[in-house]
């Protein structure tokens, strides 16, 4: 007779299997269809024998074991176009392609304060993994536009001309543009260190690796970088990496704008988000538009930047300033004309203001911030556009001047400009250790203008 309780052990086993199936059956898991390598041309690689969907992640198993990530970009009958993350050394033809039927997500949280990662999510700094908590969408949310909180308070930048002339408010997108060697990211610098918020996250897509370092080290410092979170892809990553860093840096500021926090957003630069998806899109024949640059840029752009802004959910916001760089001093530039476009204003950097030791080197006259009128009392708005006025017939002007062409009593407001323009050129100019707070640019232009005659012209600010 058999022992009952080995009876009883086998009985549970196969309980236990049958449960095991019975869930198998009721939620049946996905098969894994395997794939191959069949082709690659420059960066895109072209995969068959298996499906995934756009923006859908794929692991390639290299020749020597490496796994290399991809990401679905595009396809055409059995073939699917991948775009990869990172070195594609080791791969040949017939390597193993694994949907991960995944899509990609950002790794968020507060761990991720004072730290440097890479478009993936990877620590830089040497400081080991960077213990996260939470996740948020790579690509972002959909936003009811009419859900959005009004934008209503100034925001302190810590740069005078700005401040008073092209006054930032909390939640807007304004664009810093620039040929390369005007200034812009070391203006962009002095606004990481001075402006008020609670977050500052930074984005250095595309640009020269040194410049992450010497942005960590001596822009930031041990100070700035407690509140700061700083996505690094320099230009030699791959396209896609290039591109994912700028949605992670976005994903990031949008989780602490979900917070409750006030976050500055700095991404230099949306030219390089660009280029990277031109590149992309030519690899896999989308045929070029304007200037060599693919219809899908153009829609690329405002999904990028729409995402910033004030939230449909709490009182956060995301300011954010994108460097915009004007190839060969073009401000027609395809780039340059579609951001002015998606954005809440532009600040114009000039070449020939940089080349007279003039910093910033802000033109005025090509510089709006159409979000002024929203966030300042009437008094304020007076006095800047009473300064632009003056600033602006002294351009208009200046040729005649500078070769003695002009005769002083000619016209007042000729004579008027010439008198106020070396105490306009002091209040504009500002150095790159100085931080000049919102008051105290209100109280350098109410100076300028009073200086001259015009309080009668201007109310002072109460």
């Amino acid at each position: 007779m058999r022992d009952p309780n080995i009876l009883n052990k086998r009985a549970d086993r196969w309980i236990s299997r049958l449960k095991t199936y019975k869930e198998r059956i009721e939620e049946p898991q996905a098969m894994l269809v395997e794939g191959r390598l069949t082709r690659m041309v420059g960066l895109t690689l072209e995969a068959v024998g298996c499906r995934s969907t756009i923006g859908g992640r794929c692991i390639i198993e290299a020749v020597d074991g490496n796994r290399i990530e991809a990401e679905v970009v595009g396809f055409s009958d059995e073939r699917l176009y991948l775009m990869p993350t990172g070195d594609i050394r080791g791969l040949e033809q017939d390597c193993r392609v694994l949907p991960m039927g995944l899509t990609s997500m950002a790794h968020v949280g507060h761990a991720l304060l004072g730290r440097v990662i890479d478009g993936g999510g990877k620590p830089l700094d040497g400081k080991g993994p960077v213990h996260t908590t939470d996740t948020m969408p790579l690509h972002g949310r959909p936003m009811n536009p009419l859900g959005r909180r009004a934008i209503t308070d100034p925001l302190d930048v810590g740069i005078g001309a700005i401040n008073s002339l092209l006054t930032v408010a909390q939640g807007q997108r304004i664009g810093l543009f620039a040929g390369s060697g005007v200034g812009k990211s070391v203006l962009l610098g002095m606004m990481t260190k001075y402006t008020k918020a609670d977050v500052v996250v930074v984005g250095l897509i595309g640009e020269r690796g040194r410049e992450v370092n010497e942005f960590v080290r001596k822009t930031l410092g041990p100070e700035g970088m407690s509140q700061a979170v700083v996505v690094a892809s320099p230009a030699d990553d791959p396209p896609l990496m290039r591109m994912h860093g700028a949605m992670l840096a976005t994903s990031i500021a949008e989780y602490f704008r979900d917070q409750g926090m006030n976050v500055l957003l700095l991404m230099d630069s949306l030219t390089r988000y660009a280029q990277a998806q031109r590149e992309i899109a030519l690899a896999i024949n989308e045929p070029p538009a304007t200037k060599g640059y693919p219809p899908s840029v153009f829609s690329k752009l405002p999904s990028l930047v729409e995402r910033a802004g004030n939230s449909d959910q709490g009182e956060g916001s995301i300011t954010a300033f994108y460097t915009v760089l004007t190839e060969g001093d073009d401000s027609n530039d395809p780039i340059a004309d579609a951001s002015r476009a998606i954005l809440d204003g532009h600040i114009h950097l000039s070449r020939s203001l940089a080349e007279t030791g003039h910093f910033p080197a802000i033109d005025l006259e090509a510089s709006v911030s159409r979000l002024m009128t929203e966030v300042v009392p009437e008094e304020h708005q007076n006095m800047a556009r009473e300064f632009r006025k003056i600033n602006s017939t002294y351009q208009q002007n200046a040729d005649l001047i500078n070769v003695g062409a002009y005769q002083k009593g000619a016209n007042p407001s000729v004579d008027q400009a010439v008198n106020m323009h070396d105490s306009m050129l002091e209040f504009l100019q500002q150095g790159i250790t100085q931080a000049v707070s919102f008051d105290e640019s209100i109280e350098g232009l109410q100076g300028v203008l009073q200086q001259q005659g015009q309080s009668g012209i201007v109310p002072a600010i109460s």
